[in-house]
């Protein structure tokens, strides 16, 4: 489980996170929303541990993320995958590099044929064959964010965490996206948390939505219940995605 409690982060004065609570279950798509600049990203980043708060806590597995060690945070993040908002593919390495990178550059040792072996692997679950010695340039928008969640797999993780994973992508591969984040939940029984401000995309894959406004959850519940809100907010918000 994750948890977040009275999470507050404020930059050059302004407070973007204003005491934040939320909790993640295991095995459960949890789908974050709101405006653009409301602080969805910086929130994934406190999970990770790539920002400090300013006051408060996110707990992983019963531990403190900003009480850990370096050592200790690395060992944590282990459990996660990031898909990130622009796929942070490297333009330089094959896809199979790309997808390979974390092993490569893990501890664990691993031999050139357990990498190609995964590799090959993550591909599969992502949809994508024969692209291993294709360059980033190469592919197209949805193909990227393919490649980028192969990477995000393929350490196994607990968690995957999905920055924007739609953006830019048009309906149909939205929606291939969608459905590939939530067959994932599914058949590899990772725990998903997806930033978005896509609403379809909160139809498609979310089990809860935790809505952000003005630094604070708003609203916390199933995406039926979003949907059919009668909160000023929530359909202010709703009108404007044009759903």
């Amino acid at each position: 489980m994750i948890e977040i409690h009275d999470l507050q982060k404020s930059f050059g004065g302004k407070k973007v996170l204003d005491g934040i609570n939320l909790r993640i279950k295991k095995g459960e798509t949890t789908v974050v929303i709101g405006r653009s600049g409301c602080g969805k990203s910086v929130l994934i980043k406190h999970i990770v541990g790539l920002l400090q708060p300013d006051a408060g806590w996110v707990k992983v597995e019963d531990k403190i993320v900003s009480e850990l060690s370096i050592p200790e945070l690395y060992e944590l993040r282990k459990l996660f995958g990031f898909l990130f908002q622009g796929s942070a593919l490297f333009d330089s390495l094959t896809v199979a590099e790309n997808v390979g990178l974390p092993l490569v550059e893990s501890t664990n040792g691993f031999s050139k044929s357990e990498v190609d072996r995964i590799v090959k692997e993550k591909l599969e679950i992502v949809g994508l064959k024969d692209v291993n010695d294709l360059k980033p340039a190469e592919l197209s928008g949805g193909m990227k964010k393919r490649v980028a969640l192969a990477r995000a797999l393929v350490t196994d993780p607990e968690y995957v965490l999905y920055d924007e994973p739609t953006t830019g992508l048009d309906p149909i591969m939205s929606d291939s996206i969608d459905n590939l984040i939530k067959e994932l939940s599914t058949k590899i029984n990772v725990t998903s948390v997806v930033v978005t401000h896509d609403l379809y995309s909160v139809k498609n894959v979310g089990d809860k939505v935790a809505m952000m406004h003005e630094g604070k959850i708003h609203f916390e519940g199933t995406p039926s219940e979003l949907l059919n809100s009668e909160d000023p907010v929530i359909i202010d918000f709703i009108k404007r995605t044009g759903v």
